[in-house]
């Protein structure tokens, strides 16, 4: 089963995993929403704030408008702390 199966991934981001090295769930929660981010950013300077909380969203089961306050804030302050160095 492939990552579409997870809530939040579709078929391009699912491809943009596979093609840094992520193919399966288990793969994707040993790396991190986070690091999964960095490695789609260094292929695709527009991965947007949305697309890491997909990736966070799909980790935990839950679609990413779900997540808690504080993720959101914690991967807001990621993302800008990421994304303001590109």
């Amino acid at each position: 089963m492939g990552l579409t199966s997870l809530p939040n991934i579709g078929k391009e981001l699912e491809k943009q995993l596979n093609e840094v090295g992520i193919t399966t769930e288990e793969e994707l929660r040993k790396v991190g929403s986070r690091e999964a981010w960095l490695r789609i950013l260094e292929r695709d300077p527009s991965a947007c704030l949305m697309r890491l909380s997909a990736l966070e969203g799909a980790i935990q089961g839950i679609r990413w408008h779900h997540l808690s306050r504080e993720t959101k804030e914690s991967l807001k302050e990621f993302y800008h702390k990421h994304k303001g160095s590109k």
